[in-house]
């Protein structure tokens, strides 16, 4: 059960995460219109852009030194502000220099609220508590996602992309400025190490980090691609698509937070795994457009099962070590999405499959070492999971 004293972080951590997918959501909707219609990139200039995006994530473990000068919560405050901040300049610097820029002020505004955000979690909620904590913060991304694209609907009806681009950053910095004025922190946690940590003991996390990072840039460049490249999917069918993933996770992710408890964090993964084994391989074999668009659907889903790859790491590491495992595994996360694209790319213009056969071998091997998983006895928090799941669900 949530005590008293951990309230008000949960109450941080849920205004953070809905601002974060407000502006994300916002920005990510707008952003390909925006380029080509008001900046005038054209494909390779959006690609680079897009590269640009994810070099604050691969930086993510620089969040260390900040941390050195700044509390973990003030952080995570600053960050969604900087993302705020970045969303509200786009509009108004519509150059391929700007568009850099404020592109570049945007992730990292959003990689670094990732990072404190996963380390917080872990820090305040004992592993019986985080994995619901995890799935309930998921759900409220998935509605302010949708809320997201609802705002950017009715805006464009009164605002060009300047204005909308405004009004998202605003919103998104008035909150990161409100959680400035907030202390949501207790003092029974333990000290975080100030500096970079690399333990033999957490080889299996940052491997299964990894994997995911790899298995996510397949599901958001190809996946999509797929489906519009090859199944001629309309904008109205993704965005039916796009709203259907986040009301599936909306209704699912407290569940699965709640399997965590119940089944372990081995399970979980293997569920997880397996099912991407499936999907890759019917998206590579499949010429129907409903199977491609249920598999889809799934993908999407297991995606969330990857909570489970944090609560691992809250089972079996130093607490101490947490802020500066979580920096890590967001950098670790990212590397592939430096050359995976560009490889993936390359592959499909031999066969479009390649991409989609290479992720199912990476499910097989993710499966294969997920059955090393083991919790220590020590680590399992006995507390009933229906009592956690209530009185975080009541929250």
């Amino acid at each position: 059960m949530i005590a008293a004293e951990q309230k008000p972080m949960f109450r941080f951590l849920a205004v953070m995460t809905a601002s974060s997918m407000i502006g994300l959501q916002g920005y990510s909707i707008l952003f390909n219109n925006y380029a080509v219609e008001v900046v005038g990139l054209d494909g390779s200039g959006v690609g680079i852009i897009q590269s640009i995006r994810e070099v604050p994530g691969l930086l993510s473990i620089l969040a260390l030194f900040l941390l050195l000068v700044l509390k973990e919560h003030r952080l995570s405050a600053l960050s969604i502000a900087l993302l705020g901040l970045g969303t509200a300049l786009t509009g108004l610097f519509p150059s391929y220099i700007g568009l850099a820029i404020t592109t570049l002020v945007m992730s990292f505004g959003f990689h670094y609220f990732e990072t404190t955000n996963q380390s917080l979690t872990l820090q305040y909620f004992s592993s019986g508590v985080s994995p619901l904590v995890f799935g309930r913060l998921r759900s409220l991304a998935a509605v302010s996602s949708i809320a997201s694209g609802v705002l950017i609907w009715l805006l464009g009806l009164l605002l060009d992309y300047r204005g909308i681009f405004l009004v998202i950053g605003i919103v998104v910095l008035g909150a990161g400025l409100w959680a400035l004025s907030q202390d949501p922190t207790h003092a029974d946690v333990p000290v975080q190490r100030q500096k970079m940590v690399l333990r033999r003991k957490y080889s299996l996390f940052y491997f299964l980090t990894f994997m995911s990072g790899a298995r996510r840039q397949i599901f958001v460049v190809f996946s999509i691609f797929l489906l519009v490249k090859m199944f001629h999917f309309s904008v109205r069918e993704m965005t039916l698509l796009f709203i259907l993933n986040n009301v599936i996770a909306y209704l699912m992710n407290p569940l699965i937070g709640r399997a965590i408890v119940r089944f372990g964090e081995r399970r979980i993964c293997s569920i997880e795994y397996a099912g991407v084994i499936l999907v890759f391989m019917a998206y590579a074999f499949t010429s129907s457009k409903l199977l491609v668009s249920f598999m889809y659907i799934v993908d999407a889903l297991l995606f969330n099962f990857s909570v489970a790859i944090r609560t691992y790491f809250q089972k079996i590491g130093d607490p101490q070590d947490t802020a500066s495992s979580m920096a890590m595994g967001v950098t670790i996360n990212h590397i592939a999405a430096v050359f995976l694209p560009a490889l993936g790319g390359y592959l499909w213009m031999i066969d479009y499959r390649i991409p989609f056969i290479g992720g199912a071998l990476l499910g097989g091997v993710s499966l294969a070492a997920a059955q090393f998983i083991r919790i220590p006895l020590t680590a399992v928090d006995e507390t009933p999971t229906d009592a956690l799941l209530t009185a975080v669900e009541m929250e």
